[in-house]
């Protein structure tokens, strides 16, 4: 699939037809570009209206077209991130079940959705209006979803750092302490260089210290976690003699309901999560065509409207869509160019030259109508 295409339009001359300047630039593009696809861009005769409402309409239009191709970035970004997180991929996507190159290339307008009998000001506006609707809603519904994944990874991490600093309830069982009226059982954190120097060192501590109650739990490429059990009255001046030969101890209580509602609250993020991206992916997918579909028919009254006003009334041009690889688009260009008449190539030189130069949001000014469609 082609990511990158141009929509543009031809002038049809007094003395030639749709399908003679047709024919012309197909025969152009096989000898001189033949590697690059060509298609005719259907576009309906719309609602001309005044030229004055037309050059207002025009300053508007690539500044709108910005909005909605970003908003399309956007969902399609997403889609790409969700799908990247399941593990799979789909094959393309699609408006209105057609992949969305196709849907660019055998455009058809939408006359129940969008009536040609409609000011384009009022089809443009609505186009607007629904676009930032969607966004809207998209942004909620990420939102939503990267709350969820925040909290999740706030778990993760705690589970996943180093003894020192991660949650220990999983690795802390109730038959490894002890918790009574004169006994308590203390975790320490050792660094893992210093496991016999707290093996020796651990029962003369302080004076009540169980002896050989220390037990390994588990360890990690820094730390291993060990028990010790003592009286509680000797626990702080334990902490702090540990401290003194850098042994860690955590506070840490085990409470089997704490334990339970930590599980459960574990389990419904995870449930959570998967039901948003699921939902949310869902919802891109059909969101992705509706603004895809959308966009084309602002591309359409985009061609239109500044057709109208490069080549004059009645509307008499032939709009294409090509998709010329980076080294074919000088000559590409050429050959739009040797179509456009003389006296039409002359008068829309670029600024600097004296002429008129390109319409708004055309990085160059050519002698035709011309715009750039990213589809990623």
């Amino acid at each position: 699939m082609a990511t990158r295409y141009w929509v543009a339009s031809l002038p049809i001359g007094q003395n030639s037809s749709a399908s003679s300047v047709w024919s012309r630039l197909q025969e152009s593009i096989s000898k001189q570009s033949f590697d690059t696809p060509l298609y005719r861009f259907n576009i309906p005769n719309l609602r001309v209206g005044t030229l004055d409402s037309l050059l207002a309409l025009s300053d508007d239009l690539a500044k709108a077209n910005s909005f909605i191709e970003g908003v399309s970035h956007k969902i399609r970004r997403q889609i790409e991130d969700l799908e990247r997180i399941s593990g799979v991929l789909s094959s393309s996507l699609t408006v209105d079940g057609v992949p969305v190159d196709s849907y660019l290339t055998r455009f058809v307008w939408d006359e129940a959705k969008y009536p040609t009998v409609s000011p384009l000001k009022e089809t443009v506006n609505g186009i607007h209006v629904q676009i930032a609707k969607i966004e809207d809603d998209f942004k909620v519904r990420v939102a939503e979803y990267s709350n969820v994944r925040s909290q999740l990874n706030a778990i993760n991490r705690k589970q996943s750092g180093s003894l020192a600093v991660r949650d220990l309830s999983d690795v802390v069982k109730p038959q490894d302490v002890i918790s009574s009226e004169h006994l308590t059982t203390l975790l320490a954190i050792v660094p893992k260089y210093s496991q016999k120097d707290w093996l020796s060192s651990y029962e003369t501590l302080t004076t009540y210290v169980v002896p050989r109650s220390s037990k390994k739990l588990v360890e990690d490429n820094e730390y291993a976690l060990y028990t010790v059990t003592l009286f509680n009255r000797d626990a702080d001046n334990f902490r702090i003699k540990a401290r003194e030969r850098n042994f860690q101890v955590r506070d840490f209580e085990y409470n089997s309901e704490t334990q339970e509602s930590r599980k459960r609250e574990l389990d419904k993020l995870m449930h959570d999560q998967e039901a948003l991206r699921s939902s949310l992916l869902q919802w891109c997918y059909s969101s992705y065509g509706e603004v895809f579909s959308s966009w084309m028919h602002f591309c359409a009254v985009r061609v239109f409207v500044e057709s109208v006003l490069r080549y004059g009334l009645p509307p008499s041009f032939l709009s294409v869509v090509l998709s010329p690889s980076v080294k074919s688009e000088k000559k590409v260009r050429s050959i739009l160019e040797g179509l456009c008449g003389n006296s039409n190539s002359t008068y829309w030189k670029t600024e600097d030259e004296g002429g008129m130069g390109g319409f708004a949001g055309d990085a160059d000014a050519h002698p035709y109508v011309s715009f750039t469609i990213n589809l990623i």
